[in-house]
């Protein structure tokens, strides 16, 4: 599979069209964003992690019956993909309370939940991407309920097993982003990534954050801490 014309470049991947006009192959890069692309920077191996790690959780999910966007690793930065049509939602599940949840609702972070909790928000970078309800996505013709209740069917499916998955690796999933794109035939599949750019990871035992946040909040140790979690996983 060969690399024919980029069609996109985001803040972390580029997409390339390839001989095939329903795959695509997606590049992984180290580009780091944060606050709606005020703060940027490099994570140097982020690309790496970030690939590799996803395409081996979208293969556990599709063994549990989620349907994703996942044909084949081409190598540590390079994806072949299903073409989609993203759904411009982002959907967000949270299992503990943390950063924009924590401080909307003026509670500390860490409180664990009773059931998880589920929140959309438009995907549109002019208007620095709103929450929104199902209603406001059906009112803008974003989705259809029916869609939107697979959606939000899958979302809890996806936490369900990843949930279970990471702590057996003593990791806390606190929350997480999800994209859900639209195939040729209208077909609903999980796209995007499952990375410490999307999820909230915690040590189970100390509470240190694994993630992204270490780049947003100036912690230090981002570097090691994308490693840690690419060690977590594949033991290497």
């Amino acid at each position: 599979m060969q690399k024919i014309e980029q069609l996109y470049e985001g803040k972390a991947k580029k997409v390339y069209s390839t001989e095939d006009e329903n795959l695509v192959i997606v590049s992984y890069k180290d580009d780091a964003t944060a606050f709606d692309g005020l703060k940027k920077g490099t994570i140097s191996g982020k690309g790496v992690v970030n690939n590799r790690m996803s395409n081996f959780l979208m293969q556990i999910l599709e063994k549990n019956g989620v349907k994703t966007h996942f044909v084949e690793e081409l190598n540590d930065r390079e994806t072949v993909v299903k073409k989609v049509s993203i759904v411009p939602l982002e959907v967000i599940i949270r299992n503990i309370s943390a950063g924009s949840f924590a401080k909307r609702f003026g509670v500390e972070e860490g409180i664990v939940f009773e059931e998880p909790t589920i929140e959309f928000s438009y995907k549109n970078d002019d208007l620095h991407d709103p929450l929104m309800n199902a209603y406001h996505a059906i009112a803008l013709g974003l989705a259809t309920r029916e869609e939107i209740e697979e959606i939000k069917a899958m979302a809890f499916k996806v936490n369900s097993v990843l949930k279970e998955y990471f702590l057996k690796l003593n990791v806390k999933l606190v929350d997480f982003k999800l994209e859900f794109g639209r195939l040729a035939d209208g077909t609903i599949v999980l796209a995007d990534e499952i990375s410490p750019d999307t999820c909230r990871f915690w040590d189970k035992v100390t509470n240190e954050k694994l993630d992204k946040d270490r780049f947003r909040r100036d912690l230090g140790g981002v570097e090691d801490a994308y490693t840690e979690m690419m060690h977590r996983v594949f033991g290497d």
